[in-house]
């Protein structure tokens, strides 16, 4: 099996965060703080906080476009 080391990337979950280093083929993994899985966002700290950030964000901008909706004067006539 061939992996993409360009690709690969580690996250290591707990509640005092510590970096883990991994080797592959003379290569580090790269650690990240947080990634996007199915939709949900999974941080290295085990906490909710970006993921209730990011759904207020995107329904900030999903309200935003359709604002003239809400705001515009419907004429019945």
């Amino acid at each position: 099996m061939e992996m993409n080391m360009d690709k690969t990337k580690l996250l290591s979950i707990s509640k005092q965060p510590s970096a883990v280093k991994i080797m592959i083929d003379h290569t580090k993994l790269e650690n990240e703080g947080y990634l996007k899985y199915i939709g949900s966002m999974i941080t290295n700290d085990a906490t909710c906080s970006r993921e209730s950030k990011s759904r207020i964000t995107m329904a900030k901008t999903a309200f935003n476009k359709k604002k003239s909706l809400f705001t515009n004067k419907i004429d019945l006539n």
